[in-house]
């Protein structure tokens, strides 16, 4: 039995239930009204922070040492005195060896047993065509004790003076040592060869060997 039968409309009947076969379809497709940005404009300031696109955070070593101000002031700190270090090395300031007519030496001074023992340790410099070869001509003595800027007068027992000659040749490193007959904490040492004189002042140290059973 219909409705049309009884006479009577259904409550929808004026209605469109569904779409006709010939009705016209937005090119866009269906239209949506659903804003996600609007939406979140106007959520609390915590759900914004949660729907935030976060970059992973990577591990590095150079982020690390600047990840916040203080350390930035360190690390760049580090870097320029590690730069004048270098650059201090390279002028020379820091090398505690001498030059002698085209050789680099290297002079040391200890005591072992009582015996003092000085060591000379030559190397040819670079970039030198004709080092110096041959005889060197040693001196050594200890420093003049000084009372209130006067020398204090000392006969010759107290102020020894030991000579000494060693031998240069073309070889790049070369090694001498030799024993004084005196101590002292510090020494005056004088090298020369023909052309040129080198004089130093040489601190003495302790050489202390351990006691085996």
């Amino acid at each position: 039995m219909s409705d049309d039968g009884d006479g009577k409309q259904r409550p929808n009947a004026k209605y469109k239930l569904s779409k006709p076969d010939n009705a016209e379809v937005p090119k866009d497709g269906l239209p949506f009204y659903y804003n996600r940005e609007r939406r979140l404009a106007k959520a609390p300031k915590d759900v914004q922070d949660l729907y935030k696109e976060k970059k992973p955070n990577r591990f590095g070593l150079i982020s690390v040492l600047i990840s916040d101000k203080p350390k930035k002031i360190l690390f760049f700190s580090i870097i320029v005195i590690c730069v004048m270090i270098w650059v201090l090395g390279l002028l020379g300031y820091f090398d505690s060896s001498y030059t002698l007519d085209g050789n680099k030496l290297k002079i040391s001074a200890s005591v072992f047993e009582g015996t003092t023992i000085v060591t000379v340790n030559k190397t040819i410099k670079n970039k030198v065509k004709n080092p110096y070869t041959g005889a060197v001509d040693v001196a050594i003595s200890v420093p003049i004790s000084v009372q209130g800027n006067v020398p204090v007068q000392t006969d010759e027992n107290n102020f020894p003076v030991f000579y000494h000659k060693i031998f240069f040749s073309l070889e790049k490193e070369e090694r001498y040592s030799f024993a004084v007959p005196f101590e002292s904490n510090e020494l005056l040492m004088v090298l020369q060869t023909e052309k040129y004189t080198l004089k130093i002042k040489v601190s003495t140290e302790e050489v202390h060997t351990k006691n085996t059973k």
